[in-house]
């Protein structure tokens, strides 16, 4: 695995990769709805810190929202406060820490693997991280989990560089410490102690491989924990102070610790989990990583092999045995994965490294069948899912298909010729083709999932005062309260009309049908008549239901 010197071409296709991979998460970003439900619930929780200025106790309408610290509230809240779009609820503007980082991620993935093995290997490796399909879901939505992975990515960058000082024997620089040290900080401030895991899990698990764990005082363990505590600790005390220990209690005893032992919010999945999705969530990749697997086996005696074994094998295992499971749990562990990967696109030569044993390649071009398989049907899936919601098919659905079928054919052609580098490259354009039309094209035109903003700009056209009370019986979802600027109560339907009852000039009221018959008995007993302003029908993907809701008031306009 020699390794070439970083020249100035390289820079400036790093830096063309880059600019691909920020323009590749564009589409969608401003004309997808808040994806339901963790999406909205950190928008909300943000536009209430701008809203009431208190930047320390992070709370979704009158609830605290004391999951994680506040971190991801401060980025989003300095990307609409400088976008100045707070007033328009514009989705776009919670979006970008998440689009920076992603990006940032693609960039930091490919310039590693320059280091690790070639600047060849460190392009494709970084490409195959941007075009997976997990990377390209969370780089579009306001949540924690992009800017976790570019913290662990940089703690494992500076990593990268110690042990690079270390196999030159020159001196590692005060700087390389306080980035590794300054990113397990930001990570602590972003989501609490998970970033420890791979942050402190890599070392330690490399020292012990090892047996030599001197090289660990590079890192400069006897201060760094200092600059560590000295990110997070300030707000902690502030959080400590404000909540009396609350935040404590939820965020570490029920958030962090209670995944463990059981499977949250319906979320529990037993060990292998993260090993079953892993053919989707990584696709394209998928498959030429489990191709590469003969490759990462041969060479496991190189510190680099090790350096990146250390990286994924402790966090895997340990999402892998908690109870609670979701399949960004494992995300900071994919560039790793991309970077043994494009290694072994590039630097196998002209001899692919296949299984020895019989066994062992049936296993693999078994897996090789069903990622063609999970390929195909993302290449029609905009048809599908399109035909079945909305009962039609757009252009865009189409072209898809016949852009993308024909890539992934030729990749399959490409495999089957030991032209492994060719196969890949076929596969992530691919990819590029099925995301830009799903997130340009598909996605925004499905108007009947996207019941939040059909329920808001019905209401929006009703408002009877600038107080309007409206209560929702039928569909509670945060996108919701994100689009209503908070101005909404969930509540029963008998509920609801009594709040029409108390509120007859001032109230608005959302009843689906299969609540209407508990919502009429109540509005009999008060003697009330009710008006019908307009219906929204749609499908609610959180739950799996149809809707058909109401909007209902005592007197018009």
């Amino acid at each position: 695995m020699l390794k070439s010197k970083l020249t100035r071409t390289f820079f400036n296709r790093l830096l063309f990769l880059v600019f691909s991979a920020f323009l590749l998460l564009l589409p969608g970003r401003a004309s997808i709805p808040p994806f339901d439900r963790d999406e909205p619930r950190y928008m909300q929780a943000t536009a209430q810190m701008l809203e009431t200025r208190n930047f320390i106790d992070v709370r979704f309408q009158d609830k605290p929202r004391y999951l994680q610290p506040a971190g991801i509230y401060w980025l989003e809240a300095a990307a609409v406060a400088l976008t100045g779009t707070l007033p328009d609820r514009a989705v776009w503007a919670y979006r970008i820490p998440s689009l920076v980082a992603m990006t940032a991620a693609t960039g930091l993935t490919a310039w590693m693997g320059a280091i690790l093995f070639t600047p060849a290997a460190g392009l494709i490796s970084g490409a195959l991280l941007a075009t997976s399909v997990l990377v390209e879901a969370e780089g579009r939505m306001a949540t924690i989990d992009s800017m976790l992975l570019l913290a662990v990515l940089l703690a494992e960058f500076s990593l990268l560089l110690v042990l690079e000082d270390r196999s030159k024997d020159r001196e590692t620089p005060i700087v390389t410490s306080l980035l590794f040290w300054s990113a397990l900080g930001c990570g602590l401030m972003l989501k609490g102690p998970v970033i420890l895991i791979p942050g402190l899990g890599t070392p330690l698990c490399l020292a012990l491989v090892e047996k030599n764990g001197a090289w660990l005082q590079r890192l400069r363990f006897r201060w760094g924990w200092v600059v560590m505590l000295a990110i997070v600790l300030p707000w902690c005390v502030a959080i400590g102070m404000v909540s009396h220990g609350e935040f404590f209690q939820h965020s570490v005893g029920r958030n962090f610790l209670g995944k463990i032992g059981q499977g949250q919010e319906a979320h529990g999945a037993p060990p292998g989990f993260h090993l079953l999705v892993f053919i989707l969530a990584f696709w394209p990749g998928s498959f030429f990583a489990a191709a590469a697997l003969p490759f990462l086996w041969a060479r496991r005696k190189s510190w680099q092999i090790q350096y990146l074994l250390c990286w994924m094998i402790p966090h895997w295992v340990v999402f892998e045995l908690i109870a609670t499971k979701l399949p960004h749990y494992v995300l900071p562990i994919y560039p790793a994965i991309a970077l043994f990967t494009g290694a072994a696109l590039c630097c196998s030569g002209d001899k692919w490294n296949w299984p020895q044993n019989k066994w062992g390649r049936i296993v693999l071009f078994s897996y090789g069948g069903l990622y063609l398989a999970v390929g195909m049907t993302l290449s029609v899936a905009g048809i599908i899912i399109s035909e079945i919601v909305q009962g039609s098919v757009p252009a865009e659905a189409w072209l898809i298909a016949v852009g993308s079928f024909p890539l992934l054919i030729l990749s399959a052609q490409a495999v089957i010729k030991m032209h492994m580098k060719r196969a890949a490259i076929y596969a992530m354009s691919s990819a590029v083709l099925i995301y830009t039309g799903l997130f340009l094209g598909v996605i925004p035109r499905l108007q009947a999932i996207w019941l939040s903003p059909r329920l808001t700009t019905l209401v929006d056209q009703h408002l009877l005062c600038p107080d309007t009370e409206v209560v929702s019986s039928s569909f509670s979802e945060p996108s919701f309260v994100f689009l209503m600027h908070g101005h909404v109560k969930f509540d029963n339907s008998k509920n609801a009309a009594l709040m029409l009852a108390s509120n007859k000039s001032c109230g608005l009221a959302l009843v689906g049908r299969r609540d209407e018959k508990t919502f009429n008995e109540a509005l009999l007993e008060k003697s009330i008549q009710v008006i019908e302003y307009g219906r929204v029908k749609g499908f609610n993907y959180s739950t799996g239901k149809w809707l058909d809701i109401g909007l209902y008031g005592v007197s018009s306009r």
